[in-house]
């Protein structure tokens, strides 16, 4: 683009074009913006960091004026938001043509990305297993080529799940990095933040520098850095203090096939001069799992009732996939104060992580316990269905609670994904690095945790890695 060789619109139709080749075998692009991208494309674009790349938005929080904003939900299915969020504004500033929207399963509550609205996307990497979620369409759609960097956001390791899974570099950042505004002055209670997917340290580098910081009535945010974090890519990180642990933070267990990863990992940090020590917080796994699925179920219920108002209808069953409804009524039995409880166990645990990292730089994990698993095997099975079907339709939230209840759903849930979500409630930033592929060629993400507002540490290290291991050229069967 800079050197002229090609302009926006060969970019944009180049994507487009990939989109309708790949976009049937993977279901990444659930709504297609071709006019305004072209449109755009044709028209004076702002001179930013990526003006005229191609890009894609996930259908979950961003709005962008005139498009339908749907979250994988039936209930949404006519919402049509009248304003751009400020996080869209400042993609559009930073000068992408936008293209369409992700899919992502029903309000991001699932570590995969198969909503009943529009079917799961499939992974490039393997077409029978997980692009993970809750920004799984994000993910497939940069690993299978369609473009080069895509939306997401990250409640509970929803940009870091998606990018293990797909083999990306995903980075969450510090809790108020990003903007959220207009609509939201926080998101799950400050865990969600919004950022991108990307196949280059450089790309995620870039994309933060054009969107981060505050907007107009910010509940808070991050510390500016003391440099663009696009300069931090290549630099020497210097010799870093590296914790590292394979041991599940929430109830699970790990497949060799990460154990095998995490200490190659060890390995290699070790080679390019950093000290490893196996060490890690200590976080009650039972306790942190309740407290953050009670927060779910309440902020879940919290939604619905919310979109009742703005649509002016009661949902009912048959609006919400059943376990989407499920987790709604365990949230209407939620007391105030169970929910305050619960808030301030997540925040106590975040004080006990931040005193852990006063002894280190970085704290290394693999991202998930497991591969990408099959398409499906997250989703509750026959009897647990009907089960929820018939309890659902009968609103008998006190029977679910009786029945399963949360301890139950936490077990389930964070079985695949036991490390992430604890790093949403400190408000740290943390990225997954596409490291390694086991024998059956599926991608094994690496996690790096930093200290609060230190991004700058975790994109030295990760251009580090990105040379020493480089991941870039490495596609899919599926690709453009």
């Amino acid at each position: 683009m800079r050197r002229k060789e090609v302009k926006p619109s060969e970019l944009v139709e180049e994507a487009i074009n990939r989109i309708e080749n790949l976009n049937p075998q993977i279901n990444a692009v659930i709504h297609k913006m071709y006019d305004p991208a072209k449109e755009a494309a044709k028209g004076d674009l702002p001179d930013g960091a990526f003006r005229g790349v191609p890009f894609l938005l996930k259908d979950l929080v961003a709005a962008y004026a005139g498009v339908p904003m749907r979250g994988g939900s039936r209930f949404y299915n006519d919402f049509v938001p009248d304003h751009d969020s400020e996080l869209v504004k400042r993609y559009k500033a930073a000068g992408v043509c936008i293209l369409g929207k992700t899919n992502t399963p029903e309000y991001g509550l699932m570590p995969v990305t198969e909503p009943e609205l529009f079917g799961p996307s499939n992974n490039p990497w393997n077409l029978t297993r997980t692009t993970g979620g809750s920004s799984g369409g994000s993910a497939a759609a940069v690993a299978a080529g369609m473009v080069p960097l895509a939306h997401g956001n990250d409640g509970g390791g929803s940009i870091r799940i998606p990018a293990s899974c797909c083999g990306l570099f995903g980075l969450k950042p510090t809790r108020g990095r990003n903007p959220l505004g207009p609509d939201f002055g926080e998101v799950w209670q400050g865990m969600a933040c919004d950022h991108v997917l990307t196949r280059s340290v450089r790309d995620s580098a870039a994309m933060l520098d054009a969107t981060a910081g505050p907007d107009i009535g910010a509940l808070y945010y991050a510390t500016p850095p003391s440099r663009p974090f696009l300069d931090e890519v290549g630099e020497n990180p210097g010799k870093l203090r590296i914790a590292f642990t394979s041991k599940p933070f929430l109830p699970g267990v790990v497949h060799e096939d990460c154990i095998k990863s995490l200490e190659a990992t060890v390995k290699l940090c070790q080679d390019l001069g950093h000290e490893l020590v196996e060490a890690a917080p200590k976080i009650d796994g039972k306790d942190f799992a309740r407290a953050f699925l009670t927060m779910v179920c309440g902020e879940t219920r919290a939604n619905i009732e919310e979109a009742e108002a703005f649509f002016g209808r009661k949902a009912t069953f048959s609006d919400f996939e059943p376990s989407t409804w499920a987790v709604g009524l365990l949230g209407k039995q939620c007391t105030a104060a169970k929910f305050s409880r619960a808030i301030r166990l997540l925040q106590n645990s975040a004080r006990q992580v931040g005193q852990f990292f006063e002894n280190y730089d970085v704290l290394l994990t693999p991202t998930l316990a497991m591969p990408p698993v099959m398409t499906g095997a997250l989703q509750p099975k026959g009897t647990e269905v009907l089960a929820m079907k018939i309890l659902g339709r009968l609103n008998a939230g006190a029977l679910i609670n009786a029945l399963a209840g949360i301890d139950a759903l936490a077990d389930k849930v964070f079985e695949f994904v036991p490390y992430t979500s604890v790093f949403n409630a400190t408000g740290q930033p943390a990225m997954s690095v596409p490291l390694y592929w086991n024998d059956e060629g599926l991608p094994i993400g690496m996690h790096f945790v930093g200290r609060y507002g230190d991004e700058a540490t975790l994109f030295r290290l990760a251009g580090q890695l990105e040379q020493a291991k480089p991941w870039f050229d490495r596609t899919p069967p599926i690709c453009g």
